[in-house]
């Protein structure tokens, strides 16, 4: 069964951190996209909208993926850890119990671009050990689809014809799969999908045709269940492709904790407040 376009979510420019301007793409209050929490689009050549950054932060009970097109990403948490993510770099970062940590932006060449995504985590895996897995643009595979339209692979397994491409990220509780697909005008490309899967798709350059509906930069895509995505596009594109398995548990999210109770909101807040999140 091919998918469909069930509907559009048009991103909106916000703030976060200290000041940092953004386009919002999806938020946790929207319904009906589990396990997806939220979508952050950076994209800028002046530095004062962005240069603030994102100051000690913690989180609770999921995953957090940052993923940089170009410019760089210095993070540093409570635990130890830190690094800088460079161009074309992916962190995905399983909060669960608890870290605490600083993401300040550094531009290359003027110019700062990246993404970040808010996963769920099941409510057995919300109070395990935090764990980092961090790559660099050389390590994710990609895959042609003409001489000008690819797909990069960073996590699950893409299938195209007799070939399965798997990125490099592991053990994902929700089997996501997170691909970026530039297509060339007028190319087409068909992506077989999970059918128990959530599939969202992010443009953030030109257009796409779905199934006869357009879908413009700046816009998401809840797609409807079915077994096959053909994607065309009407003009040079590149967008994010999404695809997780529900977890179908209550969510309740204040802020950067995302939990399964109220009970448990309240004791995130008791342990961040008492310097316990993490233990």
């Amino acid at each position: 069964m091919q998918r469909l376009i069930k509907n559009v979510i048009t991103s909106r420019a916000t703030s976060d951190g200290a000041g940092v301007k953004l386009q919002r793409a999806i938020t946790p209050s929207v319904a009906n996209i589990d396990p997806f929490l939220m979508l952050d689009e950076i994209s800028s050549d002046q530095g004062q909208d962005y240069i603030a950054g994102f100051p000690d932060h913690p989180h609770r009970g999921f995953e957090t993926v940052t993923y940089m097109l170009q410019g760089k990403m210095r993070h540093k948490d409570h635990l130890g850890n830190e690094g800088v993510l460079e161009d074309g770099a992916v962190q995905w970062m399983t909060a669960g119990r608890g870290v605490i940590h600083s993401e300040m932006p550094e531009q290359t060449e003027g110019l700062l671009h990246g993404f970040q995504l808010w996963i769920n985590l099941p409510a057995k895996d919300k109070m395990q050990p935090a764990a980092y897995q961090e790559y660099a643009s050389d390590d994710f595979p990609i895959v042609n689809i003409s001489a000008s339209s690819s797909i990069k692979v960073m996590a699950g397994t893409l299938i195209q014809g007799d070939n399965k491409v798997t990125g490099p990220v592991k053990n994902i509780a929700t089997e996501a799969q997170y691909f970026d697909i530039r297509l060339s005008q007028d190319d087409v490309v068909a992506i077989p999908t999970k059918t128990t899967h959530t599939v969202l798709l992010y443009c953030f350059k030109g257009q796409l045709e779905i199934a006869g509906k357009v879908l413009a930069q700046g816009q998401t895509a809840v797609l409807s269940p079915g077994d096959l995505l053909s994607i065309k596009a009407l003009e040079d594109a590149a967008f994010l492709f999404l695809s997780a398995q529900p977890i179908g548990e209550p969510v309740v999210n204040y802020g950067p904790f995302v939990m399964n109770t109220a009970a448990e909101i309240e004791q995130a807040i008791q342990d961040y407040h008492h310097g316990c999140l993490t233990g």
